[in-house]
């Protein structure tokens, strides 16, 4: 990047003026919102933002599976945009920071590029990924597994929310409300993609850092373990009789949580969701279903904990359904690489770190050169109505944001930010 490309800074009113717009859409008494995917009230969002776009003379699109783009072009204008971006659904409830600062972001880079008349060398393009939460539809990331071509269009499209409204229906309706909008090829390609978030934990807080480089994502892996017993009198049952389905699911659970412990304290394991039948006061429980989640950076020691989860299992002679299996993801270190030196040439601290939620940009880096910029929440809160970040953070990442694009994109010599 050349020294008056790096003079050139986003709006800071403007970004903190648009998030704010976008926080009355679902907003909750708690300063979150509830904006579920495909909702009237992410729709309103998405709306928005169109118009906004439109509004600046940038084309927008959308794909078959509800991706929106927000592309403008560069002086080769053929040639394979720069992605960048988030999304815009939120948990039932969650915070108003989660996927829509990315958004944010990358539109003021958009914005930022126009205002002072840069011209990239190829295009830049905003991406909503649709469905990324996967709290009303599942799976979560669903717009970018489709657009990576790891789910197939239609079993995405059949896909249903507790009222059973499939995933085609409310996208006809969110269509409609959007008005006349373009129809993108499914899966285009891109020279590279690049995404801002905020960290979900609290490394950079805890370091006085407004930024971070991200590496990659750690791995997921998810199971449904059943345990099964004996219904008894809770009065009458002698404990040396008693089949007891949930003490033993207790014991198991803590069997594997102590079985995929490592040195490294970067394991996380966490059991979710809880069923107990009959569910009576009364009554010994004869059938534990439980979820497992499991996390980790290392691809070789994912591999063993999962491992280790099904053996634990099998042991004790209790069914294990492994529902996810997501290997980890190391991101392009030239990506990371230029996030740093941005970070330098703006005189920001900053430091490499995991990812340990999954994003869009996992599947986007099985596709090109990919990189994501974290910036911190306070206290790590995220999937909380009480979400945060400061808003000096918010704008110190999307300057980061618009140096490592205008790197990524290339600076045409003779842009009016040269002269």
């Amino acid at each position: 990047m050349n020294t008056s490309a790096m003079a050139v800074s986003v709006n800071a009113d403007r970004l903190l003026a648009r998030h704010d717009a976008m926080a009355r859409h679902g907003a909750t008494p708690l300063g979150g919102v509830n904006r579920p995917a495909l909702s009237a009230e992410e729709t309103r969002a998405r709306k928005e933002l169109v118009d906004w776009g439109r509004a600046r003379g940038f084309a927008c699109s959308v794909d078959p599976i509800g991706n929106i783009f927000v592309r403008r072009p560069g002086i080769e204008v053929e040639a394979l945009p720069v992605r960048t971006g988030s999304h815009l659904d939120s948990q039932m409830p969650g915070g108003n920071y989660d996927g829509v600062y990315g958004v944010l972001a990358a539109f003021e880079v958009l914005e930022t590029l126009e205002d002072n008349g840069i011209d990239t060398l190829v295009p830049v393009e905003l991406v909503v990924w649709n469905n990324e939460e996967g709290c009303r539809f599942s799976p979560t990331t669903m717009g970018s597994a489709v657009h990576a071509g790891a789910l197939p269009l239609g079993q995405a499209l059949k896909a249903s929310d507790p009222a059973g409204i499939t995933v085609a229906e409310a996208l006809a309706a969110s269509l409609q409300e959007l008005g006349d909008l373009p129809r993108a090829e499914l899966g285009s390609p891109s020279k590279a993609y690049i995404e801002a978030h905020i960290e979900q934990g609290t490394l950079l807080e805890s370091q006085g850092l407004s930024v971070g480089a991200v590496t990659g994502i750690q791995g997921t892996a998810q199971f449904l373990i059943e345990v099964l017993g004996q219904e008894a009198h809770a009065g009458t049952t002698p404990k040396e009789k008693r089949k007891d389905a949930l003490r033993d699911a207790i014991r198991l659970m803590e069997a594997l949580d102590a079985a995929v412990q490592t040195d490294d304290d970067l394991v996380r394991f966490t059991v979710g969701k809880l069923d107990v039948w009959p569910n009576a006061v009364n009554t010994v429980p004869s059938r534990v279903v439980f979820t497992v989640d499991l996390r980790h950076p290392s691809a070789e020691l994912f591999d063993r904990l999962v491992a280790s989860v099904k053996n634990v299992c099998a042991s004790a002679s209790v069914a294990c359904q492994q529902t996810l299996q997501s290997s980890p993801v190391s991101f392009d270190p030239a990506v990371v690489a230029i996030v740093e030196e941005s970070c330098a040439q703006a005189g920001l601290g900053t430091a490499r770190l995991p990812s340990g939620a999954t994003h869009d940009a996992k599947y986007m880096a099985e596709l090109c050169s990919s990189g994501m910029i974290f910036i911190p929440c306070r206290d790590g809160i995220s999937h909380n109505e009480r979400e945060h970040a400061q808003p000096r953070h918010m704008v110190d990442g999307a300057n980061i944001l618009l140096a490592s694009i205008l790197r990524l994109a290339g600076e045409a010599t003779g842009s009016s930010a040269c002269k």
